[in-house]
């Protein structure tokens, strides 16, 4: 006999209620005190970015040059734009497919508990190393390994233009690499974590119509954990286009749009950490600016992601 009796919502007692319009007030106080943070954020930002707005207007998205010396300044951030845009690419290449691996690989019964909850352990605490940590080992110990990989990829492939160039040390490529390692934590740890909360039932359903293992994963488990996929990668995104200290130490910090991966660049980011102290006049409107393009392009990003998001659903509905 199936038992199909359901909570009554007119059962529950009005200690229970009024604990439900308590906790419903004090989470949309939070959601809107968020937005609140938020708002005003942006708005001081757009505030002070408003003499360089009016000075430089749109044709600060397509100059190059950052001349701060007073009587001549002259600011454009198209290699800024080039240079947080192309390393979070790179970035998100290397740390997607590492990042879903690992969580699926950490999410499934491949291996015993024990080793599992070790190795949960060890990826989450790559995001507890501070940044600093990173550009050091960055320096000392990346640099001088993949430079062999630069000058091998120059030697045989110079005719893409990505590897046009000789590489020199401190550049676009090794900056990519390590924020690849500095997201993969982030992407590892929500996938799993949207991964394992699925309900078991779905597995064994797919098992027991006869899809294999790896078809089970990838036709019913993603696609059914896809928004928080999607969610972990959009964080790691906004970590990567936002990180200051490790690319500033690694990515060369040069004002110049270099379509090689294997020369110095910047980043929105480290033309702030770089600049801001030292800043004074329509220099500091321009970084404002400059800030405030970061902002827009995670906005963009994250409309993107949601739009991506909802067509999947549509799909799999």
């Amino acid at each position: 006999m199936t038992n199909t009796s359901t909570e009554n919502p007119n059962s529950r007692s009005p200690a229970e209620k009024t604990f439900d319009k308590v906790f419903i007030s004090i989470t949309l106080g939070f959601a809107i005190l968020i937005a609140v943070i938020l708002i005003a954020i942006a708005l001081t930002v757009a505030s002070g970015a408003l003499p360089a707005i009016g000075e430089y207007g749109i044709s600060f998205f397509v100059k190059s040059a950052w001349n701060p010396v007073e009587g001549r300044e002259e600011f454009g951030a198209l290699p800024v734009i080039y240079g947080t845009i192309v390393s979070s690419i790179i970035a998100l290449i290397i740390a997607i497919p590492l990042g879903l691996g690992t969580a699926i690989f950490l999410s499934e019964n491949f291996i015993p508990i024990q080793i599992r909850t070790i190795l949960v352990f060890l990826v989450e605490l790559l995001a507890a190393i501070p940044s600093v940590v990173y550009g050091l080992w960055g320096i000392f110990v990346l640099i001088p390994l993949i430079k062999p990989v630069g000058t091998w990829l120059h030697n045989n492939l110079g005719f893409i233009p990505i590897f046009g160039t000789e590489p020199a040390g401190p550049g676009m490529l090794p900056a990519g690499i390590i924020l690849a390692i500095m997201i993969l934590p982030i992407i590892t740890a929500i996938s799993r974590d949207s991964l394992a909360s699925l309900p078991p039932d779905l597995r064994q359903a797919s098992l027991g119509l006869g899809a294999s293992r790896w078809g089970t994963i990838f036709r019913v488990l993603i696609p059914a954990a896809f928004s928080g996929i999607v969610g972990g990668i959009m964080l790691g995104l906004g970590r990567a286009m936002g990180e200051t200290m490790a690319a500033t130490m690694i990515i060369g910090n040069s004002n110049r749009v270099n379509l090689s991966i294997l020369d110095p660049a910047n980043t929105i980011a480290s033309l702030l950490a770089n600049q801001f102290a030292e800043a004074s006049g329509i220099q500091i409107s321009a970084l404002m600016y400059a800030g405030l393009i970061l902002m827009f392009l995670t906005l963009i990003v994250n409309i993107l992601a949601d739009y991506i998001v909802n067509q999947v659903k549509a799909k799999y509905n």
